[in-house]
């Protein structure tokens, strides 16, 4: 049984998901758990360790050697591997383009989702990512699937890379995403799928504040249910 209030929010890259779920949080007074991070974080370890995105046996037994852990930060939640701050680390090209591989191996997702639940059953939360409402909180009182088409969210990707100063190409971009979206789609171990019991919101054309808005009242009529 749920004790706490659960929020689980899927989706596909890049849909929006981590900015909602932030601000959600930050207005419900829920904790934030950034479940992509989490995956990004053991990618970037892979890479520290000198290990090949390959090698599921190396990266299995690098598991209990990594701590990761959130603390609030302005404008973005600050993320620690092995308390060393790694926040701008994970967002990499590199590991942008490996997590898929790392998220997809057996042992990571048992690892991660034991402390993704872990931290789900001690307090309210807002949790997003690719298995929440299907695997990690599959009781989770409000489960929302976030959607946008593969132009808009390369056109998302495309100005959040040029405001931290990194060059991208937009048609690369959407490549990209509709890579992932297969690769995160199709592994055999979760693969993102819409829950039966999740509500679909496409955020095509709308601006943040209309659909944080439009979830807020999801919540706010479970919780009075």
């Amino acid at each position: 049984m749920v004790e706490n209030f659960q929020v689980a929010i899927d989706g596909p890259a890049s849909a929006g998901k981590s900015t909602i779920a932030k601000i959600l949080a930050t207005d419900l007074k829920y904790v934030y758990v950034d479940t992509g991070a989490m995956y990004r974080a053991i990618t970037l370890a892979t890479k520290l360790a000198g290990l090949a995105y390959e090698d599921e046996e190396q990266i299995t037994a690098l598991l209990p050697k990594t701590t990761i852990r959130f603390e609030p930060g302005s404008p973005v939640q600050r993320v620690f591997l092995n308390d060393e701050e790694v926040t701008d680390d994970i967002r990499s090209t590199e590991v942008t383009n490996n997590v898929s591989l790392i998220a997809s191996y057996a042992a990571v997702r048992e690892n991660l989702v034991k402390r993704q639940r872990d931290i789900a059953n001690s307090q309210n939360v807002i949790m997003d990512g690719r298995d929440i409402g299907t695997t990690v909180l599959p009781h989770a009182q409000v489960k929302i699937f976030l959607v946008a088409s593969v132009s808009e969210r390369a056109e998302r990707r495309y100005k959040e890379n040029l405001s931290k100063g990194m060059p991208s190409d937009l048609n690369e971009l959407k490549k990209d995403i509709e890579a992932r979206d297969y690769k995160d789609s199709h592994r055999q171990i979760s693969p993102l799928v819409q829950a039966e019991d999740a509500i679909l919101v496409d955020t095509t054309g709308l601006s943040i504040t209309k659909v944080v808005s439009e979830i807020t009242k999801i919540i706010k009529n479970k919780q009075h249910q």
